[in-house]
């Protein structure tokens, strides 16, 4: 049976007036709104005021020159368009360890909205009114990432209900337990963490993943322990936090093209032809703050090269990662530990001798010594120690946001 088109463009169409959504359709609405923001007064004053005030076809945006992460750090405020009267909420993030300027996004209520209408469609994948959706997103007060979420839900007919960050994994169970959710929204490995220390007592049987990438042994534990596929999501500060969502199909996720044209790029800058892992450059066209033109966002992944079988013709982006270029992956590491059975979570960090392994168990006498010969089949020649204890329901994910190696 054919899958269901991808409601994402039911939400383009609805929101941007279109009876029927084609690829010319969607490219002349990028070009108009490209152009528009080029000409702009308020855009031609700020940073990018070098920049021309016109191109003829999508094809000249390469031409213009690459947004960095660097620069969006030194020139947040000038890259914003709005007055400071109509900025509803800002996001600041630290790029560069403790030091250096923090980075700093900002959103107007229509770009908030925006975003909890692409939330929406996103999330109405996967559930329908009355279900009940455990969110495992940081709970940052009015406009944060969950209050949005929740606000999503809520619009479908459904019941947000509340996890946040941060909690014990007794405390999640818990809230499992007591609420029996149908779905949840969060980071792909606390969701498997949660699930392997709760066993077989938990309701969720559909997950839209986020907030960071997902490893291959934990996708295919989740996808055998709810009994559906996954329905991943890409996003960040600067794409208005939701950026692609996947469809029915889970084949690449859908991205926001009304809002956002999305390029693949080669190291020198290049652009590379869909199919192609390069690095995502984002322009963003359709928020009203602080619009990006040719952010490298210092994502990895792929346009998708074939049409969806969804037959939507927004196109899609494949998994993305990061490439950070460590001696020690965390991704590898990810992939190959998470396969132990006994596995819950696990942290590495980086000392002047090589890394030190913490991990959290289900009572395996032999967890150390699994997960020595996993990193020595893949790191045969860096020292790495290994210590380990058992997950007790007071015990918490080793990790609040993004798995990375702790320096």
């Amino acid at each position: 049976m054919k899958p269901e088109k991808t409601k994402l463009e039911n939400w383009i169409c609805e929101t941007e007036k279109i009876a029927v959504l084609t690829r010319p359709v969607l490219e002349d609405l990028q070009l108009s709104r490209l152009n528009s923001l080029l000409s702009s007064p308020a855009f031609r004053r700020g940073y990018y005021s070098n920049l021309p005030n016109r191109i003829e076809s999508l094809s000249e945006l390469s031409s213009l020159p690459f947004t960095t992460q660097e620069e969006l750090s030194e020139n947040s405020r000038r890259m914003a368009i709005c007055s400071q009267a109509d900025i509803k909420r800002i996001i600041s993030d630290v790029t560069s360890g403790t030091t250096g300027p923090s980075k700093r996004v900002f959103y107007t209520e229509t770009d908030i909205m925006h975003t909890i209408g692409f939330f929406a469609a996103g999330i109405s994948e996967m559930c329908s009114n009355g279900d009940k959706v455990l969110i495992a997103m940081p709970q940052s007060g009015p406009s944060g990432l969950f209050e949005l979420i929740s606000a999503a839900v809520l619009r479908l007919g459904a019941t947000p209900v509340a996890c946040g960050v941060g909690k014990s994994f007794g405390e999640m169970a818990d809230i499992m337990r007591s609420n029996r959710p149908d779905a949840f929204i969060g980071m792909p490995v606390p969701l498997f963490s949660l699930i392997r220390f709760m066993g077989s007592d938990f309701s969720v049987k559909r997950a839209l993943i986020s907030a960071d990438s997902c490893p291959q042994s934990v996708e295919t534990a989740l996808v055998r322990a709810l009994g559906t596929k996954l329905f991943p999501h890409y996003g960040s500060r600067e794409t208005g936090l939701g950026g692609a969502v996947t469809c029915s199909a889970h084949s690449g996720m859908h991205i926001r093209e009304n809002h956002i044209i999305a390029e693949i790029i080669a190291p020198d800058g290049f652009a590379l032809p869909d199919g192609s892992q390069g690095e995502l450059v984002i322009t963003t066209i359709g928020l009203s703050a602080m619009p990006l033109i040719r952010y490298r966002t210092g994502d990895f992944c792929c346009i998708m090269p074939d049409a969806c079988a969804c037959g939507g013709v927004t196109k899609r982006l494949g998994a993305v990662f990061r490439d950070t270029n460590d001696e020690v992956s965390i991704s590898s590491l990810d992939d190959a530990l998470f396969s132990i059975l006994q596995l819950v979570d696990y942290s590495i960090k980086k000392t002047d001798s090589g890394y030190e392994i913490f991990a959290l168990h289900l009572g395996s006498e032999n967890i150390a010594e699994e997960i020595r010969a996993a990193v020595l089949a893949l790191y045969p020649n860096i020292s790495f120690s290994v210590s380990s204890d058992l997950c007790l329901p007071e015990r918490k994910p080793l990790y609040l946001g993004k798995r990375h190696i702790i320096s």
